[in-house]
């Protein structure tokens, strides 16, 4: 009983994100460059998201998911940056307790549907390479909404179960939380009780949302590869290998970092490095994201190209 009552004590007024504590020295200049970097994110997954519902020509399922993809960035962002923002300024670093439960079903939820999302996206890119002729078949928009959908609710579904566990755990008072945000395995480490159950079922879902997905895309990947390679031509090649080479690298980013993050023991991982890896992927890969489909991608710059002809000529008349 008298366990249960410090653990709702400690609930109630909340944790101390360390955060980069550590490096004192660091956390101005993580400010100025975080700060860039999530209005950078901001502006072009919103970017994005404008030029594939305003442009006709965009009106695609490879748009629509990517649409989809830069939604969730700035959601994922707006849900992690603020609060970093303001505890590397304020020596305080407090979160209240209901901003570290918001914090976390939200964040999880949206990086779960991103690993769905671009598995999602690697058969439309499948499709695209592979069964041309087909495509608008079989890439209905009926099919395209259901897929993102899933991908949405399987975020949401795995948030509940993960998330919910993760706080019925007793913290024993303890808040102070090594990092800078509320994510699963460092509010595991605070636990005063055996944290196996819950270890194994991180394991569990870190196979379905990371090694299935990737596992999938592999597969994919393998098959366009197959499909490119029988292309006779150099310009047909280069441009089938165009069509993918953004999702591609896309994909490596934001795997690589999540799947160093989650696929280890909760206690074996380096706090600076885990610190360091979460950064990466909640600050730099959101902004990266519309860089790599922009400067890689005609039909998008095209596109940026038009509205901004538009947004000049109405400007001056």
């Amino acid at each position: 009983m008298r366990m249960v009552m410090s653990t709702n004590e400690s609930n109630l007024t909340g944790f101390i994100l360390l955060g980069f504590s550590d490096h004192p020295q660091l956390q101005k200049v993580l400010f100025v460059v975080i700060l860039i970097l999530y209005v950078l994110a901001i502006f072009g997954n919103t970017t994005i998201i404008l030029v594939s519902r305003l442009e006709p020509k965009l009106h695609t399922p490879m748009y629509f998911f990517l649409s989809h993809l830069s939604l969730l960035d700035l959601c994922f962002t707006s849900s992690v940056i603020p609060q970093l923002l303001v505890n590397l300024w304020d020596p305080m670093k407090t979160i209240t307790y209901g901003g570290c439960v918001v914090q976390l079903y939200v964040s999880l939820a949206l990086g779960s549907t991103e690993c769905v999302l671009l598995a999602v996206m690697s058969y439309d890119r499948y499709v695209a390479v592979c069964r041309p002729l087909h495509y608008t078949v079989l890439m209905h928009p009926r099919l395209c909404v259901t897929l993102t959908s899933m991908a949405w609710l399987s975020g949401v579904a795995t948030t509940l179960v993960q998330s919910t566990l993760t706080l019925q755990l007793p913290f024993c008072g303890h808040h102070q939380v090594d990092h800078f945000i509320c994510e699963v395995p460092v509010l595991m480490k605070l636990a005063c009780v055996d944290t196996t159950f819950n270890e194994a079922e991180l394991f569990v879902a870190s196979i379905l949302f990371l090694i299935v997905p990737v596992s999938f895309i592999l597969v994919s990947y393998g098959y366009i590869a197959q499909a490119v390679l029988r292309i006779k031509s150099a310009t047909g090649r280069q441009k089938a290998f165009g069509t993918c080479s953004s999702h591609l690298i896309v994909v490596i980013i934001f795997y690589g970092t999540i799947i160093f993050m989650y696929l280890q023991p909760a206690k074996s991982r380096f706090k600076d490095q885990g610190k360091f890896v979460s950064l990466f992927y909640t600050v730099v890969t959101p902004m990266l994201n519309p860089l790599i489909y922009t400067l890689r991608n005609k039909d998008v710059k095209g596109a940026l190209k038009k509205m901004l002809e538009k947004i000049l000529d109405t400007n001056f008349t």
